[in-house]
């Protein structure tokens, strides 16, 4: 078969200077941005001015977009695997190849296993309607995306709560008088419009509690830090939520009207006192009284930030829905300087984009990994990652055959890669569509290069929020080398087996025609502004029209939907003895210069990449013979290596942290090959260790060892 409809990018360049609004594509943020094009190259990166919040700022890997963009290491054809997985055996072949390869193996899988034998996973954003649709067009429900490992549990705890997942949490940070943050990063895990409303809370003089067994950057700007003892946050909000019950120091009347389930909340806390957290978490009970005399005298204008990353470990579920409810208790729900929940078009008036997947029937066959059946309490529009590798290693509760990781890197993402290799040993067929040499390519089938985010469009992305708005990610220059768009290889797979109606564009404006259709908004506003917001204003529903996605329609701390999967609304908080000598609970996480994996290869970005170090205790270094500078050896499982030691207090006792992104082993990524320690390899066992309500990986019960490396005399 002959490739027809080919994106039409000669004449993009051209002469002269131009400028194009799109969208960044160096993390999963997304910010939007203006791109100065200069006879074909890309010669200036800004936010999009026409962002009243973001302006022209942008952080360091944004910036690093042209140096990305002009790096030659990266997959530059279509390439098919000839040697055994992760050999490094390739061969070049044209698109049609590659693309009648994979149709080819897809029809074997199609035979032995159904059309529900093909799963997906992506990074989850705005784009997913394309993904989806493809999945949906061979009847397989079994779209995943990244949160098993980020924001599964505090998605979760949402829905249980209040019917909507996390993406439905908003912040109001300039006008807040407190926030409380567990762990989430705000200054180094940079999202550039929140870094700088937070900041601007600051220099109004909101206060900050910082709650983090690391003191990061963020803990440096708060008003207080509680380092708090690993993976004992629960213990900490049960404290909370029983004293701001006994200091009555909650909205009354807000309570009264929207939440249902107190006395299940009051059952759940009666002896959660501050003196009994103490012994879990390391923080005094008089800080704990102090602290709710403090978001008493606040509220309602505090934000308890339910997390990001909240993969963390068994309890991560009920520290999110805990951290929810106390935003409810404060009556700062969709209130100002709290949280405001997330408006669709369809919410002030307005139409939203046609969804492509509208197009087919929804799947009728039950997820592999149990979401919404099995598992009723996880959403299964998401998934569960782990549960599909579960399902490859068993073949329960059936089979798949073939898998394609868009732009996702479980490999680096995901606990254990040794299990997740034998995994991948039982596929047909495995895909990678990329812009880089990520360490899944590596092991693939086949890599379909992707063309860059400056040089593609994408579907259009509808952000829902206080104000909500379509947004634009435009083709900036033409391709370097042989890549296609997604929308464009998705389409090709699904022609060549017949599927095609699914995605049937001969162009991406015509798929754009289709989105907007029916919303008032034009292809030439989105290209003359990158983004056009569809109220005047942030829109906070008014008190008396107020009403929640839950099945009595208010906040629902006696969750209909955890009955229904039977699990606790408050489990009892589960201890762990801390452990001593040379053992330590591992964490780590990233700087703001490093998007997870993907970055370290970056030209510019390995340049400024902080050294990776762990962090450790004096008090628990100093038995162990560790001086600050020393090289250790980390060890877990069967996997260990070498790191210099950072002795500092800023690290608790029980933990040893380290930067995650490292230890790559793709030898054609030659800044990244073999520099520094990954993370994910020292998590042997975790694949299938997951928070059995939310369902997030529990990545930081992982226990390593450390000892000083012997030098040789």
């Amino acid at each position: 078969m002959s490739i027809s409809g080919a994106p039409n990018v000669r004449g993009v360049g051209g002469p002269g200077r131009r400028t194009v609004y799109s969208m960044c594509g160096m993390c999963a943020t997304r910010c939007p941005i203006e791109v100065t094009v200069e006879d074909g190259r890309v010669s200036w990166l800004q936010g999009n001015p026409n962002d009243s919040v973001m302006g022209a700022s942008l952080c360091a890997r944004g910036a690093a977009g042209i140096p990305f963009e002009y790096d030659d290491e990266r997959p530059q054809t279509p390439l098919v695997r000839t040697g055994p997985r992760g050999a490094g055996q390739w061969r070049r072949a044209s698109w049609d190849e590659a693309l009648d390869f994979v149709a080819d193996r897809l029809r074997e899988v199609i035979d032995e296993f159904g059309g529900r034998g093909i799963a997906l996973s992506d990074r989850g954003g705005p784009f997913t309607d394309l993904t989806r649709t493809f999945l949906r067009a061979f009847g397989s429900p079994n779209y995943f995306d990244h949160d098993a490992t980020c924001g599964a549990n505090a998605h979760h705890a949402a829905l249980s709560l209040v019917g909507a997942g996390r993406s439905s949490i908003g912040f109001d940070y300039r006008r807040a008088r407190h926030i409380v943050l567990y762990g989430r990063n705000i200054v180094e895990s940079l999202k550039v419009k929140e870094a700088k409303e937070f900041m601007a809370a600051l220099a109004n003089g909101a206060r900050c509690t910082y709650i983090d067994p690391r003191a990061s950057f963020t803990a440096a700007k708060a008003t207080r830090y509680w380092q708090v003892r690993p993976n004992s946050d629960y213990a900490l909000n049960l404290a909370i939520i029983h004293e701001v019950l006994k200091q009555e120091a909650y909205d009354k009347d807000f309570v009264a009207r929207f939440v249902s389930g107190m006395d299940v909340l009051r059952e759940a806390v009666c002896e959660t006192t501050p003196e009994w957290q103490q012994q879990h978490t390391g923080i005094a009970a008089a800080e704990i009284r102090d602290f709710v005399r403090e978001i008493a005298e606040d509220a309602p204008h505090v934000i308890f930030h339910p997390g990001w990353m909240v993969a963390r470990h068994k309890q991560s579920f009920y520290v999110s829905r805990t951290t929810l409810i106390l935003n409810a208790l404060m009556g700062s729900v969709e209130t100002e300087g709290g949280i405001v929940l997330a408006k669709t078009p369809e919410d002030i008036g307005r139409k939203g984009l046609r969804r492509l997947a509208d197009r087919l029937p929804g799947p009728g066959e039950p997820r592999v990994d149990g979401a919404g059946t099995e598992h009723p309490q996880w959403d299964p529009a998401k998934g569960l990652l782990h549960g599909l590798f579960a399902a490859l290693e068993s073949g329960q509760p059936y089979g798949i055959g073939a898998y394609f990781a868009y732009r996702h890197d479980p490999l680096t993402s995901m606990p254990d890669p040794e299990a997740l290799k034998r995994a991948f040993d039982k596929l047909k067929l495995l895909v990678a569509i990329d812009v880089r040499y990520s360490e899944t390519a590596w092991l693939a089938d086949v890599i379909l290069p992707e063309s860059t985010y400056l040089e593609r469009a994408n579907i259009l992305a509808q952000h829902n929020g206080a104000r909500p708005a379509f947004g634009l990610r435009d083709q900036a220059v033409a391709p370097r080398f042989d890549s296609r768009p997604a929308w464009w290889i998705f389409r090709e797979i699904l022609r060549r087996l017949g599927l095609g109606d699914a995605l049937d564009f001969e162009s991406i404006e015509e798929l754009w025609d289709y989105q907007l259709e029916g919303t008032g908004v034009t292809v030439a506003q989105l290209r003359e502004n990158g983004v056009v917001g569809l109220a005047d204003a942030p829109f906070i529903t008014p008190r008396d029209q107020l009403k929640f996605r839950t099945p009595s329609g208010r906040i629902e701390i006696d969750s209909a939907i955890l009955q229904a999967a039977g699990l606790p609304c408050f489990a009892p908080f589960a201890s762990h003895e801390a452990p001593s000598g040379d053992r330590f609970h591992l964490l780590f996480g990233r700087p703001p210069v490093l998007t997870h994996g993907q970055s370290l290869n970056n030209p510019l970005l390995n340049e400024i990449a902080p050294e990776q170090t762990l962090w450790i205790h004096p008090a628990r270094a100093a038995p162990l013979g560790i001086v600050d500078g020393d090289e250790v050896e980390i060890s877990g499982g069967r996997y260990s290596a070498f790191m210099k030691a950072k002795v500092t207090p800023w690290i608790h006792p029980d933990a040893v942290f380290m930067l995650h992104g490292y230890g790559a082993t793709v030898p054609l990524a030659t800044r990244a090959c073999g520099l520094g320690v990954a993370d994910q390899r020292l998590q042997e066992g975790r694949l299938h260790d997951f928070d059995p309500a939310g369902g997030g990986n529990a990545l930081t019960e992982t226990i390593v060892q450390v000892r000083r490396k012997e030098t040789k005399k």
